[in-house]
């Protein structure tokens, strides 16, 4: 296994994924690229049919990408066979799914939804078991319902307790699929807040799948998955201004793969009509990119406007002047001076 303190703890490489149904093939992953560090907690948006589901159920070991590479804290998720899967989902990964009533069993009390995930990995016991259960449940503001049952707690309350069960086993990476989808705004956000303090805390690396674009305010870092593939970046910072105030500033990246690839915002394939082919112009500090019907008259500075490519027979426009033709019409003969008369 590779050092996990210096290698990311999930590194995504040209990822493909390819469904069959009624012989028809459907790619969920195009390859997609994707890079968490030790410690991080991002999220992961995207619409439906956008490849993020696919992407966790392979993360967390319960599905097998048809090509690329997918490693999480050094395990080798396509070099796994069956037994050493279920040893990394007991021990290096915990799940946090979006229905409560896969997360907790009914019959159990929440303490004891946490301590049956430690008795099933074989992880401590007795008094130590009782420690950690009673630590976790504390920390996710759960310990006063400990001993309530998934039908006597609310939306949120059956969350913070999943999360303890998915934490049980100490994991290195913890998984959230649409943790959020079935709670109301406010209950959301306080679910979000204890998934970024139990982050902080712990130091577990934490990945949250959602559609929902709110979550990225509760994270540094938000990865944007279109058609199957990463397509933008936004990175939140905290910093100073000149009169010594805090600021938060949220900066979005296009995300560029490996081999020179890049996904344009939708907004901006729609404002300028991009389809088909576009041109591309290297500039001393940027690269521009504008409609293939469009040219850019030499000369002309980047933040100008292009102008539009010339059509056979058409007039010239009013800003161009047309250059004078030559006069192919006979010279005039000379007058006869009076010497000829």
């Amino acid at each position: 296994m590779a050092d996990t303190l210096t290698h990311p703890h999930i590194l995504c490489t040209d990822l493909v994924r390819i469904f069959t149904a009624d012989g028809v093939e459907v790619q969920a992953l195009q390859g997609l690229n994707l890079r968490v560090e030790p410690g991080e907690m991002v999220a992961v948006i995207g619409a439906s049919g956008s490849g993020k589901s696919t992407l966790l159920t392979i993360l967390s070991g319960l599905d097998t990408a048809t090509a690329g590479s997918a490693s999480v804290a050094g395990h080798d998720l396509l070099a796994m066979g069956s037994r050493e899967r279920v040893q990394y989902r007991r021990h290096t990964v915990g799940f946090v799914w979006q229905q409560a009533s896969r997360n907790l069993l009914p019959y159990l009390t929440a303490a004891e939804n946490v301590a049956l995930a430690m008795s099933i990995a074989g992880t401590s016991g007795g008094s130590a078991r009782a420690a950690r259960v009673g630590e976790l449940l504390d920390l996710l503001r759960v310990g006063d319902v400990r001993d309530r049952r998934p039908a006597d707690l609310s939306g949120g309350q059956q969350q913070r307790v999943a999360i303890a069960v998915a934490l049980a086993n100490d994991p290195l990476v913890l998984l959230a699929d649409e943790p959020t989808g079935e709670l109301d705004e406010a209950t959301s956000s306080a679910v979000l807040e204890a998934m970024r303090s139990v982050n902080e805390e712990l130091g577990v690396t934490t990945l949250i799948v959602t559609h929902d674009p709110t979550v990225s305010g509760h994270v540094r870092r938000t990865v944007q998955i279109r058609d199957g593939r990463t397509s933008t970046e936004v990175l939140r910072s905290t910093r100073v201004d000149e009169h010594g105030a805090e600021e938060h500033v949220a900066e979005e990246f296009a995300v560029l793969d490996r081999v020179g690839r890049l996904q344009l915002p939708h907004e901006f394939v729609q404002r300028l009509d991009l389809r088909d082919r576009v041109r591309l112009a290297l500039e001393p500090d940027h690269v521009g990119v504008w409609p293939g019907g469009v040219r850019r008259p030499p000369g002309q500075s980047a933040g100008s406007d292009p102008a539009p490519e010339p059509t056979a027979g058409a007039a010239p426009g009013p800003e161009s002047t047309p250059e004078p033709s030559p006069d192919l019409s006979p010279e005039p003969s000379p007058e006869p001076n009076e010497e000829s008369r």
